[in-house]
Protein backbone atom coordinates (compact mmCIF):
# COMPACT_ATOMS: atom_id res chain seq x y z
CA UNK A 1 0.00 0.00 0.00
CA UNK A 2 1.04 3.61 -0.50
CA UNK A 3 0.59 5.36 2.84
CA UNK A 4 0.43 9.13 3.14
CA UNK A 5 0.63 9.29 6.96
CA UNK A 6 -0.13 7.44 10.18
CA UNK A 7 -0.76 9.47 13.32
CA UNK A 8 -2.72 9.62 16.57
CA UNK A 9 -5.09 12.48 17.28
CA UNK A 10 -8.54 13.32 18.53
CA UNK A 11 -11.21 11.99 16.19
CA UNK A 12 -12.69 15.21 14.86
CA UNK A 13 -15.82 13.91 13.16
CA UNK A 14 -18.51 11.20 13.24
CA UNK A 15 -20.26 9.78 16.30
CA UNK A 16 -16.77 8.91 17.57
CA UNK A 17 -15.77 12.59 17.77
CA UNK A 18 -13.61 13.45 20.75
CA UNK A 19 -12.05 10.00 21.13
CA UNK A 20 -8.39 9.24 20.56
CA UNK A 21 -7.92 7.55 17.21
CA UNK A 22 -5.08 6.22 15.09
CA UNK A 23 -5.46 7.50 11.53
CA UNK A 24 -4.07 5.53 8.61
CA UNK A 25 -4.25 7.83 5.60
CA UNK A 26 -3.80 6.16 2.23
CA UNK A 27 -2.49 8.02 -0.80
CA UNK A 28 -4.62 8.74 -3.86
CA UNK A 29 -8.11 9.98 -4.63
CA UNK A 30 -10.33 9.68 -7.70
CA UNK A 31 -12.32 12.84 -6.87
CA UNK A 32 -11.43 16.52 -6.70
CA UNK A 33 -13.89 18.13 -4.30
CA UNK A 34 -14.03 21.92 -4.30
CA UNK A 35 -13.43 22.14 -0.53
CA UNK A 36 -10.87 19.32 -0.16
CA UNK A 37 -8.62 19.86 2.87
CA UNK A 38 -6.22 16.97 2.24
CA UNK A 39 -4.94 17.77 -1.25
CA UNK A 40 -1.51 16.53 -0.19
CA UNK A 41 -2.96 13.00 0.03
CA UNK A 42 -3.52 12.93 -3.74
CA UNK A 43 0.13 12.02 -4.34
CA UNK A 44 2.27 12.15 -1.19
CA UNK A 45 3.24 8.95 0.53
CA UNK A 46 5.53 5.94 0.64
CA UNK A 47 5.09 2.21 0.14
CA UNK A 48 4.47 0.15 3.26
CA UNK A 49 3.64 -3.50 3.69
CA UNK A 50 0.56 -4.57 5.59
CA UNK A 51 2.81 -5.88 8.35
CA UNK A 52 4.49 -2.49 8.65
CA UNK A 53 1.17 -0.66 8.86
CA UNK A 54 -0.19 -3.06 11.47
CA UNK A 55 3.02 -2.72 13.50
CA UNK A 56 2.66 1.06 13.43
CA UNK A 57 -0.96 0.82 14.60
CA UNK A 58 0.02 -1.54 17.40
CA UNK A 59 2.78 0.78 18.58
CA UNK A 60 0.28 3.68 18.73
CA UNK A 61 -1.60 1.90 21.51
CA UNK A 62 -5.09 3.18 20.59
CA UNK A 63 -7.99 0.78 19.99
CA UNK A 64 -9.91 3.04 17.59
CA UNK A 65 -8.46 3.11 14.04
CA UNK A 66 -9.66 5.04 11.01
CA UNK A 67 -8.60 4.06 7.50
CA UNK A 68 -8.99 7.15 5.37
CA UNK A 69 -7.53 9.07 2.45
CA UNK A 70 -7.70 10.40 -0.14
CA UNK A 71 -9.90 7.47 -1.06
CA UNK A 72 -8.71 4.33 0.73
CA UNK A 73 -10.80 1.88 -1.32
CA UNK A 74 -8.78 2.67 -4.43
CA UNK A 75 -6.08 0.46 -2.92
CA UNK A 76 -7.09 -3.17 -2.67
CA UNK A 77 -4.90 -3.62 0.39
CA UNK A 78 -7.23 -1.40 2.42
CA UNK A 79 -9.80 -4.19 2.67
CA UNK A 80 -7.28 -6.75 3.86
CA UNK A 81 -5.84 -4.25 6.33
CA UNK A 82 -9.29 -3.59 7.79
CA UNK A 83 -9.96 -7.30 8.18
CA UNK A 84 -6.65 -7.90 9.90
CA UNK A 85 -7.14 -5.06 12.35
CA UNK A 86 -10.66 -6.26 13.10
CA UNK A 87 -9.29 -9.73 13.81
CA UNK A 88 -6.98 -8.09 16.35
CA UNK A 89 -10.04 -6.54 18.06
CA UNK A 90 -9.54 -2.96 16.90
CA UNK A 91 -12.60 -0.84 16.23
CA UNK A 92 -12.14 0.07 12.57
CA UNK A 93 -13.70 3.04 10.79
CA UNK A 94 -13.38 3.33 7.02
CA UNK A 95 -14.05 6.77 5.58
CA UNK A 96 -14.86 6.56 1.88
CA UNK A 97 -16.04 9.14 -0.64
CA UNK A 98 -19.06 7.17 -1.85
CA UNK A 99 -17.89 6.59 -5.41
CA UNK A 100 -16.74 2.98 -4.89
CA UNK A 101 -18.85 0.01 -3.83
CA UNK A 102 -18.71 -0.87 -0.13
CA UNK A 103 -20.36 -4.28 -0.48
CA UNK A 104 -17.13 -6.32 -0.19
CA UNK A 105 -15.90 -4.63 3.00
CA UNK A 106 -15.83 -6.69 6.20
CA UNK A 107 -19.16 -6.01 7.87
CA UNK A 108 -17.53 -5.60 11.26
CA UNK A 109 -16.02 -2.32 10.07
CA UNK A 110 -17.91 0.95 10.47
CA UNK A 111 -18.34 2.66 7.11
CA UNK A 112 -18.37 6.46 7.11
CA UNK A 113 -19.83 7.20 3.70
CA UNK A 114 -19.13 10.76 2.58
CA UNK A 115 -21.91 11.47 0.06
CA UNK A 116 -20.78 14.35 -2.12
CA UNK A 117 -23.26 17.21 -2.48
CA UNK A 118 -23.53 19.35 -5.64
CA UNK A 119 -21.41 22.08 -4.04
CA UNK A 120 -18.46 19.68 -3.99
CA UNK A 121 -18.58 19.46 -7.77
CA UNK A 122 -18.46 15.66 -7.46
CA UNK A 123 -22.06 14.60 -6.78
CA UNK A 124 -22.36 12.96 -10.21
CA UNK A 125 -19.57 10.56 -9.23
CA UNK A 126 -21.52 8.93 -6.40
CA UNK A 127 -22.47 5.26 -6.43
CA UNK A 128 -25.82 5.81 -4.73
CA UNK A 129 -26.38 2.05 -4.61
CA UNK A 130 -24.12 2.22 -1.55
CA UNK A 131 -27.04 3.78 0.32
CA UNK A 132 -28.81 0.42 0.01
CA UNK A 133 -25.73 -1.43 1.28
CA UNK A 134 -25.55 0.30 4.64
CA UNK A 135 -25.91 -1.42 7.99
CA UNK A 136 -27.16 0.19 11.24
CA UNK A 137 -23.65 0.80 12.61
CA UNK A 138 -22.60 2.76 9.50
CA UNK A 139 -22.62 6.54 9.14
CA UNK A 140 -23.45 8.79 6.20
CA UNK A 141 -21.86 12.23 6.05
CA UNK A 142 -22.98 15.17 3.94
CA UNK A 143 -20.78 18.27 3.66
CA UNK A 144 -22.96 21.21 2.66
CA UNK A 145 -21.73 24.48 1.19
CA UNK A 146 -25.05 26.34 1.30
CA UNK A 147 -28.82 26.15 1.26
CA UNK A 148 -29.00 24.34 -2.09
CA UNK A 149 -26.74 21.57 -0.78
CA UNK A 150 -28.83 21.36 2.38
CA UNK A 151 -32.10 20.94 0.45
CA UNK A 152 -30.42 18.35 -1.80
CA UNK A 153 -29.27 16.48 1.30
CA UNK A 154 -32.76 16.42 2.76
CA UNK A 155 -34.10 14.98 -0.50
CA UNK A 156 -31.49 12.19 -0.49
CA UNK A 157 -32.24 11.36 3.15
CA UNK A 158 -35.93 11.05 2.35
CA UNK A 159 -35.52 9.19 -0.94
CA UNK A 160 -33.33 6.50 0.64
CA UNK A 161 -35.05 6.47 4.05
CA UNK A 162 -31.67 7.04 5.68
CA UNK A 163 -32.99 8.02 9.10
CA UNK A 164 -34.03 4.38 9.53
CA UNK A 165 -30.84 2.86 8.13
CA UNK A 166 -27.83 4.42 9.82
CA UNK A 167 -26.35 7.40 11.65
CA UNK A 168 -26.60 10.71 9.76
CA UNK A 169 -23.97 13.45 9.90
CA UNK A 170 -24.33 16.89 8.32
CA UNK A 171 -21.30 19.15 8.18
CA UNK A 172 -20.90 22.79 7.19
CA UNK A 173 -18.06 23.14 4.69
CA UNK A 174 -15.32 24.71 6.80
CA UNK A 175 -14.85 28.39 6.00
CA UNK A 176 -17.74 28.37 3.51
CA UNK A 177 -20.93 27.82 5.54
CA UNK A 178 -21.26 28.90 9.16
CA UNK A 179 -22.17 26.19 11.70
CA UNK A 180 -24.80 28.58 13.07
CA UNK A 181 -26.67 28.73 9.75
CA UNK A 182 -26.70 24.97 9.40
CA UNK A 183 -27.77 24.44 13.01
CA UNK A 184 -30.70 26.84 12.56
CA UNK A 185 -31.85 25.12 9.35
CA UNK A 186 -31.71 21.74 11.06
CA UNK A 187 -33.64 23.03 14.07
CA UNK A 188 -36.31 24.64 11.87
CA UNK A 189 -36.79 21.36 9.98
CA UNK A 190 -36.47 19.15 13.08
CA UNK A 191 -33.99 17.17 11.01
CA UNK A 192 -33.01 13.86 12.61
CA UNK A 193 -29.27 14.08 12.05
CA UNK A 194 -26.11 15.04 13.93
CA UNK A 195 -24.46 18.41 13.29
CA UNK A 196 -20.94 17.26 12.45
CA UNK A 197 -18.19 19.81 13.09
CA UNK A 198 -14.53 19.16 12.32
CA UNK A 199 -13.36 19.46 15.92
CA UNK A 200 -9.69 19.17 15.02
CA UNK A 201 -9.94 22.41 13.03
CA UNK A 202 -11.21 24.24 16.10
CA UNK A 203 -8.68 22.63 18.45
CA UNK A 204 -5.62 23.01 16.19
CA UNK A 205 -4.54 25.33 13.40
CA UNK A 206 -6.84 24.29 10.52
CA UNK A 207 -3.81 24.02 8.20
CA UNK A 208 -1.87 21.75 10.53
CA UNK A 209 -1.23 18.19 9.41
CA UNK A 210 -1.04 15.07 11.52
CA UNK A 211 -3.87 16.08 13.82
Amino acid sequence: MKICEIFVSIQGESTYAGLLCTFVRLTGCNLRCSYCDTVYAYTEGSDMSEDEVVASVRSAGVNLVEITGGEPLLQEGSRSLAERLLNEDYTVLIETNGSISIEDIDRRAVIILDVKTPGSGMSDSMDLRNLDRLKPSDEVKFVVTGRKDYEWTKNIIKAYDLTRKCHLLISPAYGILSPESLALWMADDRLQARLNLQLHKYIFDPERRGV
